[in-house]
């Protein structure tokens, strides 16, 4: 194989938006994106409805165009260009099977229409239904399957062109828990085994962490954060990715003092913090926001009458409103007077060693090691917060 041939499978299936807006009239969805995708990567597209998510994949596809800016893949712009001259294919969320047509021939049906021989379309259709699990159904229709076999049918049918980027519009969003969780499982095994681009649109946090190598958090046309699943979740870069995420506790307060690499914060509802920053990072009478992780926290009974000891810090007091069990912890929430619902991730042998219950007076505490800061509004330089390393990302 030739340097350049390698050069050329190494590029196989990124993505870039450079500078990428989108207007609706005088709505705009999408403003001034810009976002390199790496070849291979399992990218995922999250945020709420309305956000801009699947504009982005359609102007990917080419169903849409972009008002201003440019769409590449593989380095070239495709601005302009058919869908079927891109080198990608989408599978979409109502997966839109042919009713009249068996599953072989649904998988086909692409083929066909570029004018490949009917044995062989047929051949490599049976090929893809093969490696979906889906051979045995091959002469069924689409009525005659279950929501999931469907969605196997669809994402044979998007794979059997041989793309470089596979786009998913919600692709889970039909299935039931069971399935959708199978099923998120099966297109992480297929994008390694196929070692192609995929980018998933989805609302759903925990889909997005269980399957991305990029997480791209989206608010109102904008990216706020896109980086590695963990450090979306873990380490979220603005108070709107924290809560969004969830996983987080956000608190927002003043510096009253700052001593080294730990900042005191002090909030409206009286709480008192000792956050770690870098040396330089703030200053007195600065507002200040920051997240504790909730599975970092540790909740016990307290006392009606129990005040926090004036020179305790990273503590709360409060009133259990709620506990959700969910198998191997336990979801505390902590009412307090004044501020955000407090929320605790209990493992479940922990928990009920020291049962809490709805009405409880507690405290809940937790180390500094477990907080870190959030962009606050008018401060987007995370540097000055996290150290000159910091990387928020691709963006």
């Amino acid at each position: 194989m030739s340097q350049n041939e390698e050069k050329s499978l190494a590029k196989n299936g990124e993505i870039e938006l450079v500078g990428v807006t989108k207007r609706f009239d005088e709505v705009v969805a999408i403003n001034d994106m810009t976002l390199k995708i790496p070849a291979g990567t399992y990218c995922c597209l999250i945020g709420p409805s309305g956000c801009g998510k699947t504009t982005i994949l359609r102007m990917i596809a080419g169903h849409d165009s972009p008002t201003e800016g440019d769409v590449r893949i593989d380095g070239r712009s495709v601005v302009g260009l058919p869908p079927v001259k891109r080198g990608t294919a989408m599978m979409f969320q109502s997966y839109a099977l042919f009713p009249h047509l068996s599953c072989v021939d649904n998988v086909a049906f692409s083929l066909k229409m570029r004018g490949m021989p009917k044995v062989e379309r047929r051949k490599k259709a049976r090929e893809m239904l093969n490696r979906v699990h889906m051979e045995q159904f091959a002469d069924r229709m689409p009525a005659e399957l279950s929501g999931g076999q469907q969605q196997r049918i669809a994402l044979a049918r998007s794979l059997v062109t041989d793309p470089h980027v596979l786009l998913l519009d919600e692709p889970l969003s039909a299935l039931d828990e069971f399935l959708r969780v199978q099923m998120r499982g099966n297109l992480r095994q297929m994008q390694k085994e196929l070692g192609i681009t995929f980018l998933h649109v989805t609302h759903t946090q925990m889909e997005a962490i269980a399957v991305a190598d990029l997480v791209v958090v989206m608010d109102h046309g904008n990216i706020d954060q896109a980086a590695p699943a963990r450090e979306v979740y873990f380490r979220p870069r603005s108070t709107y990715v924290a809560r969004f995420m969830g996983g987080q506790n956000v608190f927002s307060g003043q510096v009253v003092a700052v001593n080294g690499k730990v900042a005191e914060i002090e909030e409206n509802a009286g709480g008192r913090f000792t956050v770690p920053v870098q040396e330089t990072a703030v200053k007195e009478g600065e507002s200040f926001s920051f997240a504790v992780r909730r599975d970092h926290v540790e909740v016990e009974k307290a006392a009606d009458d129990t005040v926090l000891k004036t020179e305790e810090t990273n503590a709360v007091l409060g009133t259990v409103g709620m506990t959700e069990y969910q198998g191997t912890w336990v979801k505390v929430t902590v009412e307090r007077e004044g501020a955000e619902s407090f929320v605790a991730y209990i493992p479940d042998e922990r928990f009920f060693a020291k049962p809490v219950a709805e009405g409880d007076r507690v405290i809940a505490r937790w180390s500094m090691e477990a907080m870190h800061p959030l962009v606050h509004e008018g401060d987007e330089d995370m540097s000055r917060l996290f150290g000159e390393d910091f990387n928020p990302g691709t963006v």
